[in-house]
């Protein structure tokens, strides 16, 4: 099979075809018939649709295992991690966060926060002593449209593959609007759900009865009341979480508070639900999709030029294609362990297929190196226009910002919730 290369890329670009695709099919890492663990929504539910499946006559039962949304975060971390490995040159903004208060510090890239260059995350911080979004750097997004797209693809052109609604910036809801260029998906093809079991055998045998267990000052516990924390005078019950209001001990009645269980201590009685209990299906497949026309929508003025012009739009155009594909490649290559208990490993080559209306599809295979090495060219020749990345550009978080982040961290350490 053919390999992908910058000029096959730039040309298809540059042409009628309408999209590049890779269909790619699943198993379970335990074999067929293994079974898997879909993300669970409100409710504790699973994403069940029925789809028509290559054509067929009658739908079948699909469920979703990852959405777009988490395979636009899987592949845009593929390449922040290969430019961390220095494989890979990104333009990247990262905030920093560290202090004595913080009880977990933080690195926030443009790479991993939810909306890009546009997250509240980056509008919070400053830049060049000012607020991110009234430096001169900021300031490019706030004209970014169709036809301005240019400072988008200087400091954040994941924006650009991946999406980006700024709608939170100076214009509001009319903020910039750019629609996802590569949208990937996995789905269980004829699902079925399976029960859900749970239990634990405590080595130590702790009997519930063995308590009351009572809250200290500090949110520890103590099965001594003279520690107790107090209220009007009354021990506190140890509960599973700080939240919620605190529930003293009557010496009346049993009561769950204060239990054993509550600090993981004791037996759990063996339970069988259907409730997220899993799934068996014929198969997982894995759709990415790179829109062409999408790309083709974007216009690169240079600097000082109100009009773009033809071989630069092109030039970014490549990058942008090339960037999505490379994320794809290298997401696939670092495998398909979506989460516990949902490890998927696929059954043949990854194939590229590039779409032409009126033509047969063309075939293409695409390595991590080669796809790495794809971009580099595609950013080469975009300079040669005058188009540039940014680099990685620092900043720093404002003072409020740190302090809701320091009272969040000790509000989550103070309940022991995520």
């Amino acid at each position: 099979m053919a390999k992908l290369t910058f000029q096959e890329l730039q040309g298809t670009v540059d042409s009628h075809a309408s999209a590049l695709r890779c269909v790619t099919h699943y198993q379970p890492a335990g074999g067929a018939g293994d079974k898997v663990f879909p993300p669970t929504y409100e409710g504790a539910k699973y994403a069940v649709e029925k789809r028509i499946i290559n054509g067929q006559e009658d739908p079948v039962d699909c469920i979703l295992l990852d959405s777009v949304a988490s395979q636009a975060n899987r592949i845009e971390l593929a390449l922040l991690e290969a430019h961390r490995a220095g494989r890979l040159r990104l333009p990247t903004l990262s905030v920093a966060f560290e202090s004595r208060e913080l009880r977990k510090p933080l690195v926030i890239t443009s790479w991993e926060a939810p909306h890009r260059a546009a997250d509240a995350i980056f509008r919070d911080s400053l830049l060049e002593g000012k607020p991110f979004r009234q430096s001169s750097m900021g300031s490019l997004l706030n004209d970014a449209d169709l036809h301005h797209a240019t400072g988008l693809y200087q400091m954040c052109p994941g924006a650009l593959v991946f999406g980006i609604w700024d709608s939170t910036g100076p214009r509001g809801g009319l903020g910039a609007k750019f629609q996802r260029a590569l949208v990937s998906e996995i789905v269980a093809v004829q699902a079925v759900a399976g029960a859900k079991t749970a239990s634990r055998m405590d080595p130590l045998q702790i009997q519930r009865k063995a308590g009351p267990l009572f809250r200290r000052p500090d949110g520890s516990w103590s099965i001594d009341r003279e520690q107790a924390q107090k209220k009007d005078g009354r021990p506190i019950l140890a509960k599973l979480t700080g939240k919620g209001e605190p529930v003293v001990w009557d010496e009346k009645k049993e009561q769950d508070e204060g239990r054993p269980s509550v600090v993981n201590h004791g037996n759990v009685t063996p339970t069988i639900t259907e409730s997220a209990g899993g799934i068996t299906m014929r198969e997982a497949r894995q759709t990415t999709v790179l829109s062409l026309p999408a790309l083709r929508r974007l216009r690169f003025p240079l600097p000082g030029q109100r009009e773009s012009q033809v071989e630069v739009d092109r030039a970014a155009r490549t990058v942008l294609a090339a960037l999505a594909l490379c994320g794809a490649v290298l997401a696939r290559e670092e495998g398909a362990d979506l989460r516990s208990r949902c490890h998927l490993v696929p059954e043949g080559d990854f194939v590229w297929e590039v779409l032409t209306p009126g033509k047969p599809s063309m075939h293409y295979e695409l390595c991590g190196d080669d796809a790495i090495a794809m971009v580099h060219a595609a950013v080469q020749a975009a300079e040669r226009v005058g188009l540039t990345w940014k680099g990685e550009v620092d900043l720093t978080p404002s003072a409020d910002l740190m302090t809701l982040l320091e009272r969040s961290q000790a509000l989550v350490m103070a309940e022991g919730v995520d």
